[in-house]
């Protein structure tokens, strides 16, 4: 693996305000804030309105979610294909155990509509530690481990939901945490930043953070000091796993049904928006708040482009074009590293 064990070591040891000082989050930042700028220099009326930002910010709530379990997990040098599969899978068990499909689904109180959340997190739980063990008792490259858990999610979620999607959600459930505001902030942008809090605090200020990073620096050198890296790494794709599920219940919420074929994607974007965010694809290196900023430069790419009458063919275009930088600075950054 590459990376300094040392460098790493040192680095976790600063202030949480001088490793972002020290990341590029800031310089991403400011991308996103030219981005938008220029967006709302060119259609301020569509663009610079509390409706659009709360629209944008709605829209990226669930990948922001799956976001923060994909940067731990690439911070220990691994990948997760997955995770739009197990999206898929929790929603649908969600919505089983909800009782859509049924008579009983779209009146169903809440301890059944609380079960259901619990049964969809659950869900990515499992699938999570199914990766973790592959990956870290069975030694099974993260690439290929994660590619075959995505089809095998993907085609139990098929089965289970009978090749088509599930309806007749609870109504309570989808008025509340799929369309119902706090303070005229929608439930899912809140959900989406308490867990990009919670994921940037135990990544930057705990003893799970800085192992993730140790053993994503040098994994033999974490080995040495103590760390049990197969438990860590367990651990870890277990997060994302159950992250996965909750951004499944959040997707069952929001658009009021199962979505077997409109998130299996997901797992690409959230790759995308790790890599934009300043995590390093080799490991070692990364932050939940880069990440996070990550999640929205795409989201406001997409949603500039269309309200400036850009064709939809061009979103791709720009976004495949910010991430090739994305991974070009980062190779640029880590052949500096090891000149200095």
């Amino acid at each position: 693996m590459t990376g300094s064990p040392t460098a790493a070591s040192s680095s976790t040891h600063l202030p949480w305000w001088r490793r972002i000082l020290a990341s590029n989050t800031l310089w991403i930042f400011g991308v996103l804030i030219a981005i938008s700028a220029v967006f709302a220099i060119l259609n301020p009326a569509a663009f610079a309105t509390p409706f659009e930002v709360r629209s944008v910010a709605t829209n990226a709530s669930m990948l922001l979610v799956v976001s923060v379990g994909m940067t731990f997990v690439i911070v220990t040098g691994g990948i997760d294909l997955s995770v739009g599969s197990v999206l898929v899978f929790s929603g649908v068990v969600a919505a089983r155990v909800m009782g859509a499909g049924t008579d009983e689904g779209p009146t169903a109180d809440w301890p059944r509509i609380l079960l259901g959340i619990a049964a969809g997190i659950i869900a990515g739980l499992i699938w999570g530690l199914i990766n973790g063990a592959l990956v870290a008792y069975a030694k099974v490259p993260p690439l290929i481990a994660t590619l075959g858990t995505l089809g095998a999610a993907y085609g139990l979620s098929l089965i289970n939901a009978n090749g088509q999607d599930l309806r007749g959600i609870p109504g309570k459930f989808t008025s509340t945490i799929g369309l119902g505001t706090v303070g005229g902030i929608p439930w899912l942008i809140i959900i989406g930043a308490l867990v990009t809090a919670a994921g940037a605090l135990v990544l930057s200020q705990t003893r799970f953070g800085r192992y993730t990073t140790a053993v994503g620096s040098n994994p033999e050198a974490a080995r040495r000091v103590g760390i049990n890296v197969r438990t860590h790494l367990l651990k870890v794709y277990a997060l994302q796993g159950a992250l996965a599920g909750l951004a499944g219940v959040l997707s069952l919420a929001y658009f009021t049904t199962t979505t077997i074929t409109g998130q299996t994607s997901l797992n690409l974007a959230a790759i995308t928006a790790v890599v934009i965010g300043g995590t390093s694809l080799f490991g070692g290196r990364g932050s939940v708040l880069g990440s996070a900023v990550g999640v929205f430069i795409p989201s406001v790419l997409a949603s500039g482009l269309i309200i400036v009458g850009v064709q939809s063919y061009w979103q791709n275009v720009a976004l495949g074009v910010v991430l090739v930088l994305a991974v070009f600075i980062d190779q640029l950054r880590r052949q500096s590293r090891s000149r200095a």
